[in-house]
């Protein structure tokens, strides 16, 4: 172990999620785990969500439940629901603080962090973790239009990876996800995993 870079991933779970859907996949989160401790000595893998109070089921539970038994640190947050001017229900919540605190608590033990998240509220973070002699990697992507991750961020990063680059091995097969779809439509319906139109092409 001696000489490997020790690495912390930091997902943004909402940010991540927005990112692939516009690109169209879906991540493996196993082969996401090994990819990355193919890179070094994976200290943590945190995962970050905020989750609607009043729902009794939320969909996104189950990813978490597997997320939590399969070597991710979940770290879940109640976002609040208010009512905008126009009347119109909104859910406020984010969480960076959280993975704000969590990374600088953590610098100490790290050679390297890798964020996932384009949110540019990140770069001061990210700053902040590099004067401490910390690596920072910042994965989103530019290939969509607007791009998903703010110039500010991407410019602060050590190194950018753009989750095009790493699809070919975090990506879910999309026969792996056809069978899911048979097995528990419901569950990814609602969750918003695009199903293929048999119309296309």
């Amino acid at each position: 172990m001696q000489g490997m870079e020790k690495i912390a991933l930091f997902i943004d779970g909402a940010n991540l999620y927005s990112a692939t859907k516009a690109l169209g996949f879906d991540i493996d989160y196993k082969r996401l785990l090994k990819e990355f401790q193919s890179r070094g000595y994976l200290l943590r893998a945190f995962y970050y969500t905020t989750l609607v109070e009043d729902q009794e089921y939320s969909s996104i539970r189950p990813l978490l439940d597997w997320l939590d038994y399969n070597g991710y640190s979940v770290v879940t947050k109640l976002a609040r629901e208010f009512t905008d001017s126009q009347g119109r229900r909104r859910v406020r919540g984010n969480m960076d603080i959280e993975i704000a605190v969590d990374a600088m608590e953590l610098a100490g033990s790290l050679d390297h962090i890798v964020l996932f998240s384009g949110d540019g509220d990140f770069r001061s973070l990210v700053e902040a973790l590099q004067r401490k002699g910390v690596r920072v990697s910042v994965v989103s992507t530019i290939s969509t239009q607007p791009p998903l991750i703010s110039d500010d961020l991407r410019r602060q990063a050590d190194v950018f990876i753009d989750l095009v680059d790493l699809q070919a091995k975090i990506g879910r097969d999309p026969a792996e996800r056809a069978n899911r779809l048979q097995e528990t439509p419901r569950f990814l319906e609602r969750r918003g995993a695009p199903v293929a139109d048999p119309n296309e092409n």
